[in-house]
């Protein structure tokens, strides 16, 4: 497994993580045993980061609490992200952040669904927020009572990201990256590498489909991917994301040679992201954290680059 100097925060991370949103029912029922064996063989792969957030989970905060057991007496050995600004907005009851006390509110449930006395990394959930005065606000005052140790923001968007960092205090963003997701190779990666942003790359698979198990005959049903259906729109962009599977198999076979070479792609980009891959079973897991002992070479890079069509957002700046 490759370690990473994590931007400014001081810590060393596996290039590999383990995003544990997988863990909570939302992608398909999982048992407690199987979610805690997961966590488990992923540690014991050498993945040292754990990526949650209160809102994951079928009932909500679900992947937290599992998350927490499966780390008891390893906890020292590992660093947890987790996200809050989102609880009970499946159910329409969203808790107001609009204090620095509700943010403490929130922050201070996180800490007893994981079963510890401090957060490695928080991060603000509202990725498009206008004004993030109050997390800030309430984000350095954890930080200074030593229940956090760094924070940021998870969003797709650059001027989010500035908004965020206006004190320059953000040591970490979370955003959507994958060979199916190019954009932020325009704006926030840059940004990032400018300012020493630590980078987690969620999405890497592109929910799944980077494993080449699918086609345009797959439906999905569990409660995340199910709203690719939704819209025109999101069903438009499911065949364009199909298609462009289909021709990385023309060089890649589906399974683990797709997803060592997805993961790998993400984690090969010059601003040194780590990425957090979810995972349903042990064997998925330590699938993945194989990936994490080496990256790309540039030709192997361009070679998937070029496969592709290109980014059109990334072509056209937008």
């Amino acid at each position: 497994m490759l370690y990473r100097n994590f931007g400014k925060t001081g810590l060393k991370i596996s290039a590999i993580g383990l995003g544990t949103w997988n863990l909570g029912n939302q992608w398909g029922a999982i048992d407690e045993e199987t979610a805690l064996d997961t966590v488990r063989a992923a540690f014991d792969q050498g993945v040292n980061l754990f990526d949650t957030a209160e809102s994951y989970g079928i009932p909500c905060g679900l992947s937290e609490e599992r998350l927490g057991k499966a780390l008891k007496g390893i906890r020292h050995q590992v660093h947890i992200i987790t996200k809050v600004g989102r609880w009970g907005r499946r159910s329409g009851q969203t808790v107001p952040m609009t204090t620095v006390d509700m943010v403490r509110l929130c922050v201070h449930a996180s800490l007893y669904r994981l079963r510890t006395d401090y957060i490695d990394v928080l991060l603000c959930h509202e990725g498009k927020i206008e004004d993030p005065t109050v997390y800030l606000e309430a984000f350095e005052q954890l930080k200074q009572q030593g229940y956090i140790g760094a924070y940021g923001i998870s969003t797709d968007q650059p001027e989010v990201l500035q908004r965020f960092n206006v004190h320059n205090t953000c040591g970490v963003v979370e955003l959507d990256y994958s060979l199916l997701n190019r954009k932020p190779e325009k704006k926030l990666l840059p940004y990032c590498q400018e300012h020493d942003i630590a980078v987690v790359a969620r999405g890497p698979m592109g929910k799944g489909l980077l494993t080449g198990k699918y086609s345009t005959d797959t439906i999905f049903t569990d409660a995340v991917r199910s709203e690719w259906y939704s819209t025109a729109a999101y069903r438009e962009k499911l065949s364009r994301n199909l298609a462009k599977v289909e021709q990385l198999k023309t060089i890649l076979a589906p399974g683990e040679d797709m997803v060592n070479t997805a993961l790998r792609f993400v984690i090969s980009h010059e601003s040194q992201p780590v990425t957090i891959p979810g995972a349903k079973s042990s064997a998925q897991a330590v699938m993945n954290a194989k990936a994490g002992d080496r990256t790309l070479t540039p030709d192997e890079r361009t070679t998937l680059i070029q496969l592709l069509k290109p980014d059109t957002a990334l072509a056209t700046g937008c």
